[in-house]
């Protein structure tokens, strides 16, 4: 039996700067006096002179960002996803989006899986914060294979880029030769029953989730949705008309995140019962992350539980 890779994505985040920072002369790293823990520490270690750490203030971070990047740098901020999307969000809307410019923020520790921090630095708003902002992609890794992509990805983008990671070490989804683009969803499994649609950690669980449905004769269509904006559109509404029932799988809150961008497009344009499985509205609380994630119904047993109720839907 192979054994199973686990990474968590804010480390390969760390990795890919380091590629970005040996290949591109216009990369330049910020931090929130966070870098061990976003791991950008590896990056300040290789490249010294292209990193800085602008203290406990990600406000400031961000307009210094933006700075930088309205003279041709590409910049890469990060902190702990709670702290860049909510206590700066203000600057990343005003003077990141607003104009534009080039600026990739690493959200790191987002989600449940942040464990005993507790809920003051959970952030299951994240995604709803930035999908509100004119222009921002969000990208979602599932792993470090992916996460990897997205970070190279991003630095190509002409744009403001949203990237999420985690703290938790996730197992390895995607195989290195696995090709990822921004605004395409892929398909992992075909089926004609039901389809799964999963980002982030919750793709494995999904993936885990699709195996015990089938065992017990269900066909499932199972989606790895990395990009949460620009949406796959196309892909959404393929799977709405070919399954006719859809279940969303998220480490975030069910209001404004992957669940509410699938529901836009399957409502304007294929109308079909979906069930969002995510945090259901609530705050977290303080706990080891595999425990929370089970609490909080971020795994397998209760996207199969929620297929179930779906298929209900669909008779």
């Amino acid at each position: 039996m192979s054994q199973i890779i686990k990474t968590a994505t804010r480390d390969a985040y760390g990795k890919a700067l380091i590629e970005l920072g040996s290949t591109d002369k216009k990369i330049i790293v910020l931090d929130a006096d966070l870098a061990e823990a976003t791991r950008t520490g590896k990056f300040k270690k290789a490249y010294p002179e292209k990193f800085i750490d602008c203290g406990i203030a990600e406000s400031n971070m961000m307009s210094i960002a933006a700075g930088l990047a309205s003279t041709g740098y590409i910049v890469f901020a990060s902190s702990f996803a709670m702290f860049a999307a909510g206590r700066a969000f203000e600057q990343v809307r005003n003077s990141i989006g607003y104009p534009h410019l080039n600026v990739k923020i690493g959200a790191t520790h987002a989600g449940i899986s942040v464990g005993e921090d507790g809920a003051s630095h959970q952030c299951c708003e994240d995604i709803a914060l930035m999908r509100s902002i004119p222009g921002m992609v969000i990208l979602n890794p599932a792993d470090d294979v992916e996460s990897r992509l997205c970070v190279l990805a991003a630095a190509e983008h002409q744009g403001p880029v949203y990237m999420r990671f985690g703290r938790l070490a996730v197992p390895r989804v995607f195989d290195e030769d696995y090709k990822f683009e921004i605004g395409k969803g892929s398909i992992l499994k075909e089926g004609n029953d039901i389809t799964i649609i999963a980002t982030g950690l919750m793709v494995n669980e999904a993936m885990i989730a699709t195996q015990k449905l089938q065992d017990e004769g269900i066909s499932v269509r199972l989606v790895n949705m990395a990009t949460i904006k620009p949406i796959d559109r196309d892909l959404i509404i393929d799977c709405a008309k070919k399954t006719g029932v859809i279940v969303t799988a998220e480490e975030h809150n069910i209001i404004g995140g992957l669940g509410s961008a699938v529901t836009e497009v399957v409502c304007e344009s294929v109308p079909v019962p979906v069930i969002r499985v995510g945090v259901n509205d609530k705050f977290g609380k303080s706990g080891p992350a595999l425990e929370l994630l089970h609490i909080y119904g971020l795994d397998a047993d209760n996207i199969v539980e929620n297929c179930k109720k779906a298929l209900e839907l669909k008779k």
